[in-house]
């Protein structure tokens, strides 16, 4: 699962992992993060955030991670995405949301496009994994495309 990540695995100790959970406390009001739970047997299969939360640009960068792959495939990221940019958009009055994925990771892309996020660039190379280096694309929904998603699925 680590292979589809658009960034690099590193080893984190107790120490690393301790300074992480510091740090994020103390950023609290610049991050959203969430898990996702199959709600029929409360169980944790994933999880989704809101980072680098800016309030002045009014933007965030979005992530989202589905850990047990019998879960692949079934509606739970389309639907945890939507509510975490009803979030952004709603609640949070975030302008643009933004992204980055591997571009060889299609069901990723497939996700992203089908809630309403656009391709803004591509990386060539930008990522080194699993011995070489990756394409990343670069996506974003902005506000009023994020509108004009909502009420075209409703």
């Amino acid at each position: 699962m680590i292979r589809h990540l658009g960034a690099n695995f590193h080893f984190i100790g107790p120490e690393v992992d301790a300074r992480w959970y510091d740090a994020y406390l103390a950023g609290r009001d610049q991050a959203v993060r969430l898990a996702i739970v199959d709600a029929a047997c409360n169980r944790i299969i994933g999880c989704t955030y809101l980072t680098d939360v800016h309030r002045i640009n009014r933007s965030a960068e979005f992530s989202i991670l589905i850990g047990e792959p019998e879960y692949w495939s079934r509606g739970y990221g389309t639907e945890a995405a939507r509510v975490m940019l009803a979030h952004a958009f709603d609640d949070l009055n975030l302008r643009r949301v933004y992204l980055t994925v591997l571009a060889e990771n299609a069901r990723a892309v497939r996700l992203y496009e089908r809630v309403g996020f656009t391709r803004e660039g591509w990386l060539r190379e930008a990522v080194f994994k699993e011995g070489r280096y990756r394409d990343v694309l670069a996506m974003a929904i902005l506000e009023p495309e994020y509108r004009r998603v909502r009420c075209g699925a409703q």
